[in-house]
């Protein structure tokens, strides 16, 4: 192997040699004079290559440092005042030292509030960009508690509706560093719940909220961009979707495995979306592709395109399912009794857990024989249980027999590509309200809907059946808690095998989170807001 060394040059004095032969006079001064300034000379030429290699080197360091993820101008104006500075500062990612993009920082903060018809829910998700695909790091979750309820249950008072969300704001003020308050934006959804208060005293709530939160050092997502407002039920579903396969990987990624479909049962609304697969399917006489409507819904998203069926179907949530249950129920004894004295005694339900009673109460609706209003009613189930009845009354509000102008339908007239047919073997997941009313149960991760149904005929049979119930910690208590349980359990399997139509023997799969991230549509929605001109913008402060 050849080896090149370097020595460094040992210091030399030059002395003129007529100096020393005492031949020292002007003419000889002369020419150590020239020979001086030739010295001189190449002593300057160094130092003016020094000086251009030295300007140089500061130029690439300050290029570097300008196009420098870290020192992106979606922080520009941002207060440093306390905490780490966003130009020099990674805010506790270990994924990597720079951005993947020139375009956006290290890390990035979302603040979601989804509320909800039964209470409002905060989601701090914070993000690298080390990839091409932002990668979900870290989430915050916290929910108001039951006492306090939904935002339209302040229809009358939208201050207070508004102050409901404090608490949830607290988790994002002390989970957001305070160098990226500023640029990290907060946006609330609202579902079913608003959508059933009408439009004049939704539209207050949100406003006053907006104004609230305005508040807040977040920017608010903007008006133009639904920052604050009634989210629109296909979105819902689809971005609960897109959350799913994000975690699950199958999008936004390399994987180009078939996507999963989901089913979430809220209070007031239930969502189904999947990707059917039309393309060789045996049998023949099906279509080539999606039939055009509301129904379909055509999403770009991590350099892929889907073309997604969806619906979300109103009033079919669980809470909104158990009064529509419980007033067929009321109407079918008032229509034989003819007298509304039935409701001043214990009511036979078949829907109630066996030998349990429970005060329910139940919201008349406009034009009922009843009346209007609420009444509380006590209710008490069958001494043999009655699932199967329970069963008919969960099966009759889906109105199999409505009219289905576009075949094929699920329910009530809606129309939705067969599952058996065109998304018969790929992964389901069904959660919310799916997995809060069987995992307390101990039900498995994945499990047949042929196994709810065994599941729902042990609930409803009441003590003398929940043996089975004994060794799962937590379930007797929570069966005990709920003699509306046998109504929750009949009403999924309605909809999953009579209303969706579902094979019995088709394997579910449950869960409330994925790589220890929340489902929902809370973090499909949020992923958006990643990018520029998504509705918002860094809030500029003064002080430094």
């Amino acid at each position: 192997m050849r080896r090149t060394s370097v020595s460094l040059p040992t210091k030399h004095v030059r002395r003129d040699p007529y100096e020393k032969a005492g031949r020292y006079d002007a003419g000889h001064r002369d020419v150590g004079i020239l020979e001086k300034l030739q010295a001189a000379t190449m002593n300057q030429a160094q130092k003016t290559r020094w000086i251009k290699t030295t300007a140089i080197v500061v130029f690439l360091v300050f290029l570097f440092y300008y196009l420098s993820p870290k020192g992106a101008d979606i922080y520009k104006g941002v207060s440093h005042s306390g905490g780490q500075s966003p130009s020099d500062a990674t805010y506790g990612t270990d994924k990597c030292t720079k951005s993947y993009s020139k375009d956006k920082p290290i890390v990035q903060y979302v603040l979601m509030i989804d509320a909800g018809s039964t209470g409002s829910r905060i989601h701090v998700y914070k993000f690298n960009n080390c990839g091409s695909t932002p990668e979900l790091e870290k989430e915050e979750f916290m929910m108001t508690d039951k006492s306090v309820g939904g935002l339209s249950k302040y229809k009358d008072d939208p201050i207070a509706a508004a102050k409901t969300l404090d608490a949830l704001m607290e988790v994002a003020m002390k989970t957001v560093p305070d160098k990226l308050k500023g640029c990290s934006p907060v946006a609330v959804k609202a579902t079913a719940g608003l959508r059933m208060i009408g439009a004049e005293a939704s539209d207050k709530i949100l406003e006053t909220v907006r104004t609230h939160l305005e508040g807040y050092p977040f920017p608010v997502v903007s008006k133009e961009e639904n920052g604050v407002a009634i989210m629109d039920g296909s979105d819902e579903g689809v971005y609960a979707w897109i959350t799913t396969n994000y975690l699950l990987g199958k999008i936004g990624g390399p994987d180009q495995s078939p996507t999963a479909a989901i089913f979430d049962l809220g209070g007031g609304s239930t969502q189904i979306v999947f990707e059917p697969t039309f393309k060789g399917i045996p049998g023949g006489g099906m279509p080539e592709k999606m039939a055009p409507g509301d129904h379909k819904y055509d999403l770009a998203f991590g350099g892929r395109e889907f073309e997604l069926y969806q619906h979300s179907h109103l009033g079919y949530g669980l809470m909104a399912a158990r009064n529509s249950i419980h007033l067929n129920l009321l109407q079918d004894i008032y229509s034989q009794e003819k007298t509304k004295g039935f409701l001043n005694k214990p009511i036979l339900n078949p829907c109630i857990n066996a030998g349990q009673s429970d005060m329910v109460k139940v919201k008349l609706g406009d034009g009922s024989p009843l009346g209007t209003g609420e009444l509380e009613l006590n209710m008490t189930g069958p001494a043999t249980p009655a699932p199967a009845q329970c069963r008919a009354l969960a099966e009759r509000i889906l109105a199999k027999d409505s009219d289905c102008k576009l075949s094929p339908c699920s329910f009530n007239g809606v129309h939705q590509p067969s599952l058996a047919k065109t998304f018969g073997k790929e992964d389901v997941y069904i959660f919310s309200f799916f997995f809060d009313r069987t995992k307390p149960l101990g039900m498995p991760d994945s499990f047949t809907l042929r196994e709810l149904h065994d599941l729902t005929n042990s609930v409803c049979g009441g003590e003398s059946a929940w043996d089975v119930f004994g060794t799962v910690p937590g379930a007797l208590d929570e069966l005990r808690d709920r003699g509306e349980y046998c109504l929750d359990l009949n009403f999924m399997i309605g909809l999953l095998h009579t209303g969706y139509d579902m094979p019995i023997d088709r394997e579910v799969k449950i869960a409330k989170k994925i790589k220890g991230n929340e489902l929902g549509w809370c973090l499909g929605a949020s992923l958006p807001l990643l990018s520029k001109n998504s509705g918002w913008s860094c809030k500029v402060s003064q002080s430094y």
